[in-house]
């Protein structure tokens, strides 16, 4: 007999009576219990959050920013009733926690008394973090707490947004402070720089006078070493002539009258004498001439060096430009330059107060010049004028004391002059050195105050500016700066599609095991008559594979129809369920026909094993090691992969791949079922007397 109608005997068992027709029945429904009915308890439960009881409490009191009323708490409270994300209930905090506690509420959410102070910081020198409290409590139920957890994130980055708003608003308004104070800095730099210009023109004209200075108080010390020289031989000479004159008074006195025959016997050496006398009253008086001249020439130089030096002084270090480091060392050659200038003056004032007495000194020289060639002129007759002679030597010697006095008067107060010159020469001199150094240093002045102008300018002209509609188009783009732009390919619809290609092929592995409960996967007839293993094999397939057959037609129907699964590809989904009913039941028949009463718990493990490793609820991946490491090996994993293709869309490579896996797991499951009903055959103690038996 062939293998369809062994098959057919075999279906024609359940028509004998009530129960196997009820039986019958039950198994082409079973798939239905796992299938249909958990899809249809999971179907959408996401569409239905708010069915979900939550409490919400908003303590909020609100807060005042610039003068506006900030409430951000009802902001959000209000937003989270009109969203309808669960079914909010306004109540206290005592009543949340309570609620949340005893399972009246699955959670509740919690706005702070300070929530818009927290905010409104956002935009102030101290900014705080505005916190929202969500109470959960996973012994009411774990799976809303996660849901929670993804709704108040939203919730928490809307009200992030929001408060950053104000903070980047007051970062954009102190770019526009520092833009416009930086062009201000920018302008002073430019006023400066001009001053500092003026500043470093005022430097070169000190650094001028300054030059010119030092060569007048060269010239001026130079001069009045000439005169201190000058006056040092008057003086010298002067008292020569004042130590000449005393003595020849001395001696006309004493020898007067003993001198009277000499007279006239030596009349001409006392002629040579006077000659002699007569020649250096000359010289002095010559001398004399020219001093009032030299010191008043020299009182005036020193006093326009010392103007001079004055003027640059106040010029650098008393104006509006800033003070100098040199000013002290040219403030000290200001305050020598004037002693020098005093000095100078007062050894003029000296020779001018006493310019009657040098005139007389004069006088008295020329006279005594006049009397001593009127008496080497006269000499031959002195004896004769004897007495004459002897009062014009008192007299001469009188003027000679007098000149010899002032002489050295004279040669002191040039001496101090001198001194005071060569401090004034010395003072100018640093003077001159400071004032370069100034120069150079106004000329970096100016590069750098140029440097700082341009610096300024270009910062300025780098720092934003902006609007108030350009500042709130950046604050709205910078407090939210990452949208998220979701793109599902190939969407599933709702909750229940995405985990129908887990359901159905575990609703049709079971019905495939509760079918070889009730048909013999080897058909015992055939097996004593000697018939082939393979139609043997085929005899026991063949009605499981029928069955499945309306088992996957009246399932898919009922998801359809019933529950509204919608397929991308409907034709395509059942055909290859047809596969995979007919790959499981070979499977099925396999262990049962190899194992026996024992191949039906290797069944329900093996179910086990491929919901565990299948990935059908979360990746495989996440799963520990050993499900991932059985994950390629069953076919369930395939199967799972193919429907999601053929129910939500996609390429159809997994599918060809889950179609060929199929194909072999069912060829190798029917050769290995041939094979056991070859053994089945051969009679053994073991199986006359079998060690279990269900």
């Amino acid at each position: 007999m062939r293998s369809p109608k062994l098959a057919a005997l075999e279906l024609k068992r359940f028509g004998r009576g009530k129960l196997p027709r009820a039986a019958l029945a039950a198994l082409l429904l079973l798939p239905l219990l796992y299938g249909a009915l958990y899809l249809w308890s999971f179907w959408d439960p996401y569409g239905k959050l708010d069915k979900i009881p939550v409490a919400l409490v908003n303590s909020d009191t609100g807060a005042t920013v610039k003068g506006d009323r900030l409430t951000a708490g009802d902001d959000i409270s209000g937003k989270l009733l009109d969203s309808k994300t669960f079914d909010w209930h306004r109540t206290s905090a005592a009543e949340a926690r309570k609620g949340v506690a005893n399972g009246t509420y699955y959670l509740s959410l919690t706005v702070p008394s300070d929530f818009s102070r927290q905010i409104a910081t956002s935009s102030g020198n101290s900014p705080e973090t505005g916190a929202l409290k969500v109470r959960t409590n996973d012994a009411n139920n774990y799976i809303v707490g996660q849901i929670s957890r993804s709704v108040f994130s939203e919730v928490r980055a809307a009200a992030s947004t929001k408060a950053s708003r104000g903070f980047y608003d007051n970062i954009f308004i102190s770019f526009a402070d520092i833009h416009g104070e930086t062009e201000k800095a920018a302008k002073s730099a430019d006023k400066l720089g001009k001053g500092i210009g003026k500043a470093k023109k005022g430097a070169d004209d000190l650094a001028e006078g300054l030059a010119k200075a030092k060569k007048g108080s060269r010239d001026l010390k130079s001069g009045l070493g000439t005169l201190y020289k000058g006056s040092g031989t008057l003086k010298a000479g002067a008292g020569g002539v004042a130590d000449g004159t005393q003595s020849l008074s001395d001696k006309v006195n004493d020898v007067a009258a003993k001198v009277r025959p000499f007279l006239r016997e030596h009349g001409k050496e006392i002629g040579d004498v006077s000659q002699l006398v007569a020649d250096a009253s000359r010289k002095a008086s010559d001398s004399l001439d020219t001093l009032p001249e030299t010191t008043a020439t020299a009182a005036t130089k020193a006093r326009k060096a010392s103007d001079d030096l004055a003027a640059d002084y106040r010029t650098r270090c008393e104006g509006a430009v800033p003070a100098d480091p040199d000013c002290p060392a040219l403030k000290k050659s200001v305050a020598a330059a004037d002693i020098a200038a005093d000095v100078a003056e007062d050894v003029n004032k000296l020779v001018q107060d006493h310019t009657t007495q040098l005139d007389a000194l004069g006088g008295h020289l020329d006279d005594l010049h006049d009397q001593a060639l009127w008496l080497a002129r006269n000499a031959p007759h002195l004896g004769t004028d004897l007495d004459t002679a002897v009062r014009k030597v008192n007299a001469l010697n009188s003027g000679a004391q007098k000149v010899a006095k002032g002489a050295g008067t004279l040669h002191t107060g040039l001496s101090t002059a001198k001194t005071g010159a060569s401090d004034l020469d010395s003072g100018v001199g640093k003077a001159r050195g400071g004032a370069d150094t100034l120069g150079g240093g106004m000329f970096r002045l100016v590069d750098g105050s140029g440097k700082l102008s341009g610096g300024l300018h270009d910062g300025a002209d780098k720092i934003p500016d902006y609007g108030k509609q350009d500042r709130d188009a950046r604050t709205e783009v910078m407090a939210d700066p990452v949208r998220l732009v979701n793109q599902a390919l190939h969407k599933a619809p709702n909750y229940g599609t995405g985990f129908a290609p887990y359901f159905i092929p575990l609703s049709l592995w079971v019905g495939a095991m509760v079918a070889y409960m009730l048909i013999q996967p080897l058909n015992k007839r055939a097996l004593a008559v000697g018939a082939s293993s393979w139609r043997i094999a085929f005899a026991g397939w063949l009605p499981v594979a029928a069955i499945g057959v309306f088992q996957t037609l009246a399932l898919m129907a009922v998801l359809h129809w019933a529950i509204g699964l919608q397929m991308a590809r409907a034709a395509g989904t059942l055909g290859f369920l047809m596969l995979v009913t007919a790959c499981f039941a070979a499977i099925v028949q396999w262990l049962n026909a190899r194992f026996g009463p024992a191949g039906r718990i290797l069944v329900l493990a093996l179910l086990m094993l491929q919901l565990t490793s299948a990935g059908g609820t979360y990746p495989v991946q996440t799963s520990p090691r050993f499900f991932n490491a059985i994950h390629p090996f069953l076919p369930m994993t395939y199967v799972v992969d193919g429907l999601r293709r053929l129910i939500t869309g996609g390429g159809l490579g997994p599918v060809w791949l889950a179609c060929g896996v199929l194909l072999g797991f069912g060829v190798a499951a029917l050769a290995l079922t041939a094979w056991s009903a070859r053994r089945r055959q051969v009679w053994s103690v073991d199986r006359l007397h079998p060690e279990l038996s269900l």
